[in-house]
C-alpha cells in the first residue's frame, strides 16, 4: 500500500499518527518561545534542525541586501511548522521522506543570480533513521533560470522514497513563515470565516451530498466542497474538469464500468481545486511551467500549463522526466491532512499545531489548556485470563507486574496460560520479545514508546519511563530501546535504560547489537563512546546490507572519520577484524 493510494479513512488514521508523534507539543512550545524571542538558532535547536551555514559569512559574500532578506526569513522561520508539513516516507509510517530538499526562499535582489537558496534537507537515512533536519544555503544548479536538480533516483518501490528531489515552497510560505501561516485556510479553498467542510470553530460541518452537476463557483468554499466530494465518489475526471484541469489518460487506464480515474480508494489524495492556482503561482515565480507528481515506482502524472493557462494532466514514465519539469510539491496538490482530520473527527483543533489551528479554526474559542499534540498516556493496568482466573497486570517502577508471584508465573505449564496463550507469562514474553499476543492497550503503549523514540521525543520517552513503563521491550524488528538511542538525547535516556537492566549486547532480528547499530546509523561519536564505556563489546561481527562486517570495516564503509580512533583501537586489539 502506498500513501498515495490510501483511501480517506486510512489516510485519516495515518495522519492521526503523524500528528500525534512527529512534532510533539514540547517541541512546538520551545521553538515558538525562542522564535518570539528573536532567537532563530534556538528555535531550530528546539525543533531538531541543525544549522549548516554562517549568516555572517554569507553576508560578506553576497552583500547587505541579501543579508537583510536572509535575516528577515530566519527571524520568522518556524522550524516546528516546517517539520509539521514535511512530506512523509514509507507508506503508513510517520517518518519523514529521506533525501529530500525543501526550497524555502531565494533571499535578496532578484537580479543577483548568484545568491544562494535557503533550504531544509531531510535525513539521508531511510524510514528507520534519525529525524533530524538540516538548514542550509544552496546555490541554484542553473543560476540564470533559477532551476535546481530534479531527477530522482528510486531506492524503494514507493513514490515517497524518490530521492534527490526538491520541493519548491517559495510560493508556499504559509508552510514555514509564521507570518503567513493563516493563509493555509485560503490556499485549501476556505474564506475569511471558515475552511471547507468545517464550521468556523473547526468542528465538522454537515455537508449534503453533492448535486449531480456543478452549481457554480460564486461561493468558493461551497465550490471546493462540491469538487472534492465529486472526486471522492469516483468521478475524478469530472471533478478535475470543473476545477479547470484537463485530465486525459489511455483507454486501458480506466477500470471497466468506471467514469472516473482510478478505483476507490482513489490512487491520489488530490484536491482538484488547488492544482491550477498552485501551478500558476509557481510558474509566475519563475519556475518552468511543467511539473510532475509521483504516482508509483514507474509512473508519474505530468502537470503543465498550456497556452490558455489551463492545467493539463497526462501520464508518463519517470524515465523520461529529465529534463522534463520539476516536482510539484505535495503541499500544492494534496488534500490537507489536517483538514481531513478535523473533517472526519480524527482530532480536535486544540490537538493541532497552534498556527494550523489558527488557520483552520479562526472562530474557535480561546483554548482552556495547552494546544498541540497530546502528551503520552500513562500505562494503564489490564486484566488477563491466566490459569483459570483473572489476574491484573500493570507497569510500576519500570517493571511489568502481575497479581501472582513471578516464580509461579515462570513455572506455569504451557497449558495453563489461558485463552489464546495469553496468560501472564505469555504476555510478559510478548512484551520482552516483540512476538506474541498483547492486550490492545499495551500494543498501543509499545507502539507509542517506539514512535516517540523514533521521532526524537526525549521528554515523552522519559515521561513514559517516569510513569513506570517497563523499557525491557522490543519492537517488531526485535530492536530494544538501546538500538534506537541515536534518535533521542542518549545522555538522558541511556542511564535510565542501563539502570533498568537492558542488555548492551542484545541482538535484534538482524543480529545487530546496539553499538553496531549506532555506528551503522550515524549515531554520534559520543553515543558510540558511551556505549563502549557501558560495556558494549566492540569485537562483534554483524550483518549489514547482506554482508557480515566488523566494526572497523563498517566504520570505513560508512565514512565515519569521527570514529577512526575507535577503529584503530579495535584493530590493534583484534588484528583479524580489520579484514572482516
Amino acid at each position: 500500500m502506498d500513501v498515495l493510494a490510501l483511501g480517506r479513512r486510512e489516510r485519516v488514521a495515518w495522519a492521526r499518527a503523524v500528528r500525534r508523534y512527529a512534532v510533539p507539543r514540547w517541541m512546538i512550545e520551545r521553538a515558538t518561545e525562542r522564535r518570539l524571542a528573536g532567537d532563530w538558532r534556538g528555535a531550530c535547536a528546539a525543533a531538531g534542525v541543525d544549522v549548516a551555514f554562517d549568516p555572517a559569512e554569507a553576508a560578506n559574500r553576497h552583500g547587505t541586501e541579501f543579508a537583510a532578506a536572509l535575516e528577515d526569513d530566519l527571524l520568522h522561520l518556524a522550524p516546528d511548522l516546517v517539520r509539521w508539513h514535511l512530506p512523509r516516507g514509507e507508506p503508513t509510517h510517520t517518518t519523514i521522506a529521506p533525501g529530500q530538499r525543501i526550497l524555502l526562499s531565494w533571499p535578496g535582489d532578484s537580479t543577483d543570480a548568484e545568491r544562494p537558496l535557503l533550504v531544509v534537507r531531510t535525513p539521508r537515512w531511510a524510514v528507520l533513521g534519525s529525524q533530524r533536519l538540516t538548514l542550509g544555503l544552496d546555490r541554484p544548479a542553473d543560476p540564470g533560470r533559477g532551476r535546481y536538480a530534479t531527477h530522482p533516483t528510486i531506492d524503494r518501490p514507493h513514490a515517497a522514497f524518490w530521492r534527490g528531489v526538491t520541493h519548491a515552497w517559495t510560493t508556499s510560505r504559509h508552510l514555514w513563515d509564521a507570518r503567513k501561516a493563516p493563509e493555509l485556510r485560503e490556499r485549501i479553498g476556505g474564506n475569511g470565516e471558515r475552511a471547507p467542510f468545517l464550521n468556523p470553530d473547526g468542528t465538522p460541518r454537515a455537508v449534503a451530498d453533492p448535486p449531480a452537476t456543478d452549481q457554480g463557483s460564486h461561493d468558493p468554499v461551497a465550490f471546493t466542497e462540491w469538487v472534492v466530494q465529486t472526486y471522492e465518489r469516483g468521478d475524478v475526471v469530472e471533478a478535475l474538469a470543473a476545477a479547470g484541469v484537463d485530465a486525459r489518460f489511455p483507454m486501458g487506464w480506466l477500470p471497466e464500468g468506471r467514469r472516473g480515474w482510478g478505483d476507490p480508494p482513489l490512487r491520489l489524495p488530490l484536491d482538484p481545486t488547488r492544482i491550477g492556482p498552485e501551478t500558476r503561482r509557481l510558474a509566475e515565480a519563475g519556475h518552468e511551467p511543467r511539473f510532475w507528481i509521483p504516482f508509483d515506482d514507474r509512473t508519474v502524472v505530468r502537470v503543465s500549463l498550456d497556452g490558455t493557462d489551463r492545467v493539463r494532466l497526462r501520464l508518463g514514465s519517470h524515465d523520461s522526466l529529465s529534463p522534463w519539469g520539476v516536482l510539484l510539491p505535495e503541499a500544492c496538490w494534496q488534500r490537507s491532512p489536517d483538514l481531513d482530520l478535523l473533517r472526519d473527527g480524527g482530532a480536535s483543533p486544540d490537538e493541532l499545531h497552534p498556527l494550523v489551528r489558527e488557520a483552520l479554526a479562526p472562530g474557535a474559542p480561546d483554548p482552556t489548556g495547552p494546544v498541540g499534540p497530546p502528551e503520552p498516556d500513562p500505562p494503564a493496568p489490564v486484566r488477563i485470563r491466566c490459569q483459570g482466573t483473572w489476574h491484573e497486570m500493570a507497569f510500576a517502577d519500570g517493571e511489568l507486574r502481575d497479581s501472582h508471584g513471578r516464580r509461579e508465573d515462570r513455572e506455569a505449564a504451557p497449558g495453563d496460560l489461558g485463552e489464546h496463550g495469553a496468560g501472564c507469562l505469555a504476555v510478559r514474553e510478548a512484551w520482552s520479545t516483540g512476538r506474541g499476543w498483547l492486550p490492545e492497550p499495551w500494543v498501543a503503549q509499545r507502539q507509542g514508546l517506539f514512535q516517540r523514540i523514533q521521532h526524537g521525543d526525549t521528554p515523552g520517552v522519559l515521561r513514559l519511563l517516569d510513569a513506570g513503563l517497563d523499557p525491557r521491550v522490543r519492537d517488531d524488528l526485535g530492536r530494544t530501546p538501546l538500538h534506537l538511542l541515536s534518535r533521542v538525547d542518549h545522555e538522558e535516556v541511556l542511564p535510565r535504560l542501563l539502570a533498568a537492566g537492558l542488555d548492551v549486547e542484545a541482538r535484534d532480528d538482524e543480529g545487530r547489537t546496539p553499538l553496531f547499530t549506532a555506528v551503522a546509523e550515524y549515531g554520534s561519536w559520543r553515543l558510540v563512546e558511551d556505549l563502549v564505556e557501558a560495556g558494549a563489546r566492540y569485537d562483534v561481527v554483524c550483518a549489514i546490507d547482506g554482508r557480515r562486517s566488523s566494526l572497523p570495516v563498517l566504520i570505513y564503509r560508512m565514512g565515519r572519520t569521527d570514529l577512526l580512533l575507535l577503529s584503530t583501537r579495535i584493530v590493534k586489539e583484534y588484528p583479524e577484524l580489520g579484514r572482516v
